[in-house]
């Protein structure tokens, strides 16, 4: 009987980190559903990127905010995953999507609070809870943070809170999920140079340069920093691994 292929979920898998994630779990012999906002073309571009590598994939559409459609997401998810796999589990879910925002602390309105609310804080909560029955035992969940949860950065109070709730939330999950044989880590990038928060790093040298200056290796992040770490997190090798906050900054701050 041929073995079967783990399955990863990572959501925002269109472009920046997401994107490298997803091709990192491809390259470790993952095959993988992506999930994109509204960059369609980007995401289908990803998938059929996989495909090329000899795996499986595919892209769907989601909002992470809209908690609303998230029952019908998981159904069409099954769907997928049994055309894909012959399945309807999965095996790890990296909640990677989001949205950045550099909002001075005065300048925050309720209405924007709510939207980071739930994107990164209760829509990851609420996903991972109604996508556990779907997940296989053994299987892997990995939150992605942000450096700024150790170190502030103004203008980041909504974005690094959320994040702060959701590195509370991994502890908790992965003592709640440890009897299933399964665990939960935080991943922690520092500044990444992609379109992320509206190319905030790479549209601007004078920053770059200063975060360089502040980091141990002496450069800002790239995407391709990024992926691979959570390929290892899904990996066997990283089995013992529970409940932690990886940080991958660089050593920026110390």
């Amino acid at each position: 009987m041929e073995k079967q292929n783990k399955i990863a979920l990572v959501t925002g898998g269109s472009r920046g980190l997401g994107k490298n994630m997803a091709l990192r779990l491809a390259e470790s012999g993952v095959d993988v559903v992506i999930t994109y906002h509204s960059k369609k073309e980007e995401a289908d571009a990803v998938a059929a990127e996989i495909r090329q590598m000899g795996r499986k994939a595919v892209a769907m559409q989601f909002d992470a905010g809209d908690l609303s459609a998230f029952d019908a997401f998981l159904e069409q998810l099954k769907a997928q995953l049994q055309a894909m796999s012959g399945r309807q589990t999965f095996d790890f879910l990296v909640n990677n999507g989001g949205m950045g925002g550099t909002i001075p602390f005065a300048q925050v309105t309720e209405e924007i609070f709510d939207r980071f609310l739930n994107v990164h804080f209760k829509g990851v909560y609420f996903l991972t809870q109604k996508a556990l029955p779907m997940m296989a035992d053994g299987g892997r969940v990995i939150n992605i943070s942000t450096g700024t949860t150790r170190f502030c950065v103004p203008g980041y109070s909504v974005y690094a809170s959320m994040k702060g709730g959701i590195e509370t939330f991994t502890r908790y999950l992965a003592k709640e999920i440890g009897p299933r044989g399964m665990t939960a880590n935080v991943l922690a990038p520092g500044p990444i140079e992609t379109d992320f928060n509206n190319a905030a790093i790479r549209s601007n040298p004078e920053m770059k340069t200063r975060l360089a200056s502040v980091t141990a290796l002496g450069r800002v992040g790239e995407a391709n920093d990024i992926g691979g770490i959570v390929a290892f997190l899904c990996s066997e090798q990283a089995g013992w691994i529970s409940g932690q906050r990886i940080e991958a900054s660089g050593g920026i701050n110390l």
